[in-house]
């Protein structure tokens, strides 16, 4: 087989313009919202410091995760060409799994950040120290988990139909099209999907049980507002994320359904993305100041 049909989201003609006009607005939001918070946490030296140096690597991985499927899918919405090559959709299915990967070791890694300035404030700068090794770290893990899953599963034979019933290569579509026992490589994609999601948000889960235990013992409703507000950001991405995500991937294969999955992978996949500046833009303070301090230069100059 030489290449695939991406389906889409609905074979009704009537809906493309809609769905291209939909897509393309939300993808420019993702795009300069993501883009605008690089910029801003490297132009202000506010902002210097590991939380935002994290928030950069995640804004980028944004911009990254989205650009690997919203673009050919607004390419297939306007030409009609819903077709794909067969090396293209396993470079997609790669990188959706490399990029959904290093998200999730990169907000663990922010949950230690927050864990770290709110439990231990004093030691801050000591022991984030290594942000920049566990951004790498994030990204590394990313980029191997993937590589035995996506490599086995493009080896199967396909000799049937070439349709896929979603609009980008995801490995539990693909592999309904092998002719070949899949099962094998679906309990594989099971443990490194686990691998993936569950230890990254296990640690989160201890993460937040010491914060929520330090936020308590503030004497002041004041105080347990400050700090809770540092890190509301943070969890509601968080819950975003792993909620859609981890019931797409760690579901029995009894309870799939392509059309709830569909709506599933549109939500991380392009929902999230374009929500993160928003919500460190409106519930993040230090941010909001920056804004500010940026458009009072502009004004003067």
């Amino acid at each position: 087989m030489s290449k695939f049909i991406l389906l889409g989201l609905s074979g009704d003609p009537n809906l493309q313009s809609a769905l291209f006009s939909t897509f393309l607005v939300l993808y420019i939001i993702t795009l300069v919202g993501n883009l605008l918070i690089i910029l801003l946490t490297l132009a202000d030296p506010a902002l210097h410091t590991p939380m935002y140096f994290f928030l950069r690597n995640l804004s980028f991985l944004e911009i990254c995760y989205t650009s690997v499927n919203v673009p050919k899918m607004l390419a297939n919405l306007l030409s009609g060409n819903k077709s794909i090559s067969f090396i293209g959709c396993a470079v997609q299915t790669y990188f959706i799994f490399f990029l959904g990967g290093s998200e999730c070791f990169l907000l663990a890694s922010m949950a230690y950040d927050r864990y770290v300035a709110i439990c231990k404030p004093l030691h801050y700068h000591v022991l984030m120290s290594v942000c920049v090794r566990l951004t790498l770290a994030s990204w590394l893990c990313g980029i191997l988990l993937p590589l035995v899953n996506t490599s086995w599963a493009f080896s199967l034979p396909y000799c049937g139909s070439n349709e896929i019933n979603h609009f980008f290569c995801d490995f539990p579509p693909v592999l309904k099209l092998a002719c070949a026992d899949t099962s094998l490589n679906e309990a594989v994609m099971l443990v490194s999907s686990l691998i993936i999601t569950l230890i990254p948000f296990v640690f989160i889960l201890i993460s937040y049980a010491c914060i929520l235990g330090t936020i308590l013992r503030v004497p002041s409703a004041t105080g347990r507002q400050k700090l809770f507000s540092t890190c509301s950001s943070h969890l509601i991405m968080v819950t975003l994320f792993y909620g859609t995500a981890s019931f797409m991937y760690l579901q029995p294969k009894s309870s799939y359904s392509l059309e709830r999955d569909k709506f599933l992978s549109l939500f991380y996949t392009v929902i999230t993305p374009m929500l993160n500046p928003i919500i460190y833009t409106l519930r993040n303070t230090e941010v909001k100041k920056a804004v500010k301090r940026m458009t009072k230069r502009k004004i003067l100059f």
